[in-house]
């Protein structure tokens, strides 16, 4: 019997869901009570996952290429300098792929100026432009990482040509 009262008495504290009877309610309740209603009359009964997966699927970028380990890829990536923005690319072989969904992430190695550069790039934000696959690459390993210790003529991949 005590756990219905109290029940009952948590039940009745709860802030009410707007409508046209309990806006005179709202009306009543001081500014700062009123922001945790409005707060839940817009979540609705989603819960805190629920919420998170529908945030993340609204950032996905969606014209991005099927991109695999060993292709060669042309990456945009978008440079603040000062005020102004430009696009600067960063072409390279894709050494792995990580992740999945929005934190999806790809790393690019190229050659600069006879040293090894990596990069990892998250495929789904703001700072990556634009992503383009210049060859794909025929290869039989998830993760390209011997490519590191190879030098000149050795790091090439062979060209497929059946995607």
């Amino acid at each position: 019997m005590a756990a219905e009262t109290t029940e009952q008495n948590m039940t009745e504290q709860e802030n009410p869901v707007l409508d046209s009877d309990s806006q005179d309610v709202a009306d009543q309740a001081s500014p700062s009570e009123q922001a945790p209603a409005a707060v839940k009359a817009t979540t609705g009964k989603l819960s805190a996952y629920d919420l998170i997966r529908a945030f993340e699927a609204e950032q996905l970028k969606s014209d991005l290429p099927d991109i695999y380990v060993g292709d060669t890829v042309r990456v945009g990536v978008r440079i603040r300098e000062g005020n102004k923005e430009r696009v600067q690319p960063y072409e390279g072989v894709v050494i792995a792929k990580r992740h999945g969904g929005l934190n999806e992430t790809i790393t690019v190695r190229r050659i600069f100026q006879g040293i090894g550069v990596e990069r990892v790039f998250m495929l789904h934000s703001p700072q990556v432009a634009s992503v383009k696959v210049e060859r794909r690459g025929k290869v039989r390993r998830a993760k390209l990482f011997y490519l590191r210790d190879r030098v000149g003529k050795a790091t090439r991949v062979k060209q497929r040509f059946d995607r």
